[in-house]
């Protein structure tokens, strides 16, 4: 093999696309070590928001439930769908 045989073959596309993966790979699997998620105290003091706002005093309530009727919307209703929910 020539050196210009080299030189077209280091310069085709897929060449440069496969580089670039390569590197890109190896770049994640160096960096990730450094990337480990940090622990909040919050998530290891209290299991759930509303434990975590009791523990500095805030009030939780309930929100009102959904009413059981439905408004009638104005306008025409929904057509049925294709293929309905198996119950």
């Amino acid at each position: 093999m020539t050196k210009n045989h080299w030189k077209r073959m280091l310069g085709h596309p897929v060449v440069i696309a496969i580089a670039i993966a390569v590197f890109g790979v190896m770049a994640m699997l160096i960096v990730d070590p450094w990337n480990r998620p940090k622990v909040q105290t919050a998530e290891v003091n209290h299991k759930t928001t509303g434990d975590a706002a009791q523990a500095v005093g805030a009030k939780v309530t309930p929100t009102a439930p959904k009413s059981k009727l439905e408004p009638i919307l104005p306008g025409p209703k929904p057509v049925e769908p294709a293929n309905p929910a198996p119950r």
